[in-house]
């Protein structure tokens, strides 16, 4: 398996975006709705090897795009590990848009 596979990396900005009324997704806030005891963290290979873990009630929000552009911030790839515990990892995305529409 490759590294990008078991990871699951993507970038949360979406080039369709931005012709639509509300523009470029500029921010995500991702809410971990429960715990994980082993694995899944939100992973972002770019950041120095940050790692978030999954825990009820934590967030963590990260720039979709460049400072002043709506280039995308490749910085911010980001994957999830795999849960390697029998416990189930749920979670919440919310996206701020340029424009609000």
């Amino acid at each position: 398996l490759s590294l990008a596979f078991i990871l699951k990396i993507h970038n949360n900005n979406n080039r369709d975006h931005v012709d639509r009324p509300q523009g470029a997704r500029i921010l995500t806030l991702y809410f971990y709705l429960s715990d994980v005891r082993e694995g899944g963290e939100t992973y972002f290979p770019k950041l120095n090897n940050v790692k978030v873990k999954p825990k009820k009630g934590r967030a963590v929000l990260w720039p979709s795009v460049l400072p002043d552009t709506i280039l995308e911030d490749e910085r911010t790839v980001h994957g999830s590990y795999p849960v390697l515990s029998e416990d189930k990892k749920y979670g919440a995305n919310a996206f701020i848009h340029l424009r609000n529409t």
